[in-house]
């Protein structure tokens, strides 16, 4: 036997020693795990190869836990809301609020809510309406400007299995300019060139069984 081929063969006696040596390093957990065992109707754990990572399953759904506290009473009803409908998730519903808040804020300051109605309650609309209707008798007209929303926190959830219906309580900050004009164009209150900040809290509602994606304010306060 030539002296390349005993070469050859002494190298690849080391590598697998060291690949055996390597394995039983990495697999020892002495001190630290007892070796598993099997629960009853369970089949021997170590009857099977173990891959050579764990993959965690389940934990915690960070959509909803980046938004309320983990196992409260919102984070469950929040958690039924996306069984009973896979395609809801917090945080594109939060955006969506968002959007919402402009555009209905928006309208009922400029005192045209018929963009709008198909997002409101009919208890929401009908208060909304009163306050424009006393604007127009008192013949007085609001000039606004949307800035932004500067803070927006989900505050609760709520969900009723029977009906399928989900409520979602959303805390607003947003920032506009406002003016209120009389019949002569004169201002009466605000400053047009002063952002102020405005403080709502409003409930958003909706049947999650239903084909109807669409969510409707049905509760508004301060």
């Amino acid at each position: 036997m030539s002296s390349a081929v005993i070469q050859l063969l002494v190298l690849a006696g080391v590598a697998v020693f060291l690949i055996l040596r390597l394995r039983n390093v990495l697999g020892t957990r002495e001190g630290f795990e007892k070796p598993p065992v099997a629960m009853p109707g369970q089949s021997d754990p170590s009857a099977k190869p173990r891959p050579d990572f764990e993959v965690i399953e389940g934990g915690p759904d960070r959509d909803i836990t980046d938004h309320v506290d983990e196992g409260s009473e919102a984070a469950e009803a929040l958690a039924a809301m996306k069984t009973t409908d896979p395609d809801f998730a917090v945080g594109p519903f939060l955006e969506g609020a968002r959007g919402a808040y402009e555009m209905i804020l928006m309208a009922f300051e400029s005192g045209d809510l018929e963009s709008v109605i198909p997002f409101l309650s009919n208890d929401v609309y009908e208060s909304f309406q009163e306050v424009i209707d006393l604007r127009e008798q008192q013949k007085l007209t609001v000039e606004a400007r949307f800035v932004g929303v500067r803070e927006l926190t989900l505050t609760d959830a709520t969900y009723d299995a029977d009906t399928t219906e989900g409520d979602v309580t959303v805390r607003f900050v947003g920032e506009l300019t406002s003016v209120v004009k009389n019949a002569n164009g004169e201002v009466v209150e605000g400053n047009a060139n002063e952002i102020k900040r405005q403080r709502d809290v409003w409930t958003f509602s909706r049947e999650m069984a239903s084909g109807n994606p669409n969510w409707k304010l049905v509760a508004t306060g301060g």
